[in-house]
């Protein structure tokens, strides 16, 4: 199902037959310049004593953050998804992580824990 399709999330009432839900372009965004980006990464804890890698920040298209989590779970040679506007690696590659994205123009800050 495409945006386009999809409900809105807010439920409009309105006593005007003619009336049409406007949908929010949120896709029109351009993506930001990786020297413009302010990425952090976070070590999380999961249940089982598991970690896992957090980036965040990220301001820009889907596709553009996606591709981005991509290049970071090849280089760095895990698994991992991209949800919610936040890049999810298995495993603790804060430094690596770092490093990657230092050399690809990003400013990035280590947060957290």
């Amino acid at each position: 199902m495409s945006k386009k399709n999809k409900a809105p999330k807010d439920i409009v009432y309105s006593t005007n037959p003619d009336f049409k839900f406007e949908y929010e372009q949120e896709e029109n965004a351009d993506t930001l310049a990786p020297q413009q980006q302010n990425l952090r990464v976070f070590l999380d804890r999961l249940g089982g004593g598991k970690l896992l890698s957090r980036v965040n920040g990220f301001v820009g298209k889907t596709e553009d953050l996606e591709a981005l989590g991509k290049m970071l779970k090849q280089k760095c040679g895990v698994g991992g998804t991209v949800k919610e506007g936040e890049i999810l690696i298995q495993g603790d590659h804060r430094e690596k992580i770092i490093d990657l994205l230092i050399k690809a123009g990003y400013k990035v800050k280590k947060a957290g824990g």
